[in-house]
């Protein structure tokens, strides 16, 4: 795995981290700062839309820093308590900005480019954040989220891999080729878009059936 998706998967995956602090009085203040076009799922989802978070490298939302990637997300928010039973249905797209270098989130130097591999990872991330196996002793819980965060480590750093397969989904009305695996959490997928690099991950709503589009009027967006 690059030295950028270890800093951004090292951040708590900002997918998974709806349990964190409190977020900025304005939740819309750092999608807002950012310089690149955030994306979600096009006109064809008419549920409900609802922000997470967006951040830079090991820099939460609303610390200083450029904003180099954060989330939206669509449907009935996850739990962490995942049983097979739940069906609870969400989509969540991950949205990382195109990076040649960046510096780290202490500034002492600089990490490298984004690739479509920083997406899969923190899509990967934000879905086993939502997964935890609710029959699961607590005590085995974060051994089995090191051995599943390893998995999704290595899968990401290979999505020409045979873990993954090719599946094409709308972007602004046009195809674009994404690498897409499931597992019996639910599915993520990776690839790129115009101005960014593009991830999702979901359960309970097919991937073959999304598609995505730049998010012009985040108000759309509720406070999660």
């Amino acid at each position: 795995m690059d030295a950028t998706s270890q800093a951004v998967g090292t951040a708590e995956a900002v997918v998974g981290a709806q349990a964190g602090p409190a977020v900025p009085a304005d939740p819309l203040a750092p999608y807002l700062a950012a310089d690149f076009p955030w994306y979600g799922l096009d006109d064809g989802w008419t549920g409900r839309r609802w922000l997470m978070q967006a951040g830079s490298g090991g820099v939460r939302a609303g610390q200083r820093g450029a904003i180099d990637y954060g989330t939206l997300g669509h449907g009935e928010e996850p739990v962490r308590a995942y049983e097979p039973k739940d069906l609870r249905r969400f989509a969540v797209v991950v949205t990382v900005a195109r990076r040649d270098v960046r510096r780290s989130a202490d500034n002492t130097g600089m990490l490298e480019a984004t690739s479509a591999a920083s997406a899969a990872w923190l899509a990967g991330s934000g879905l086993l954040a939502n997964s935890w196996p609710g029959q699961l002793d607590r005590a085995l819980r974060q051994d089995w989220l090191d051995q599943q965060t390893a998995l999704a480590w290595d899968l990401a750093d290979d999505l020409e891999g045979s873990g993954w397969s090719s599946l094409t989904l709308p972007v602004n009305g046009l195809p674009h080729s994404f690498r897409y695996r499931e597992s019996e959490y639910g599915w993520v997928l990776a690839g790129e878009a115009p101005g960014v690099l593009l991830g999702a991950y979901g359960r309970g709503v097919s991937a073959y059936g999304v598609g995505f589009s730049t998010a012009p009027d985040l108000t759309a967006y509720t406070r999660s």
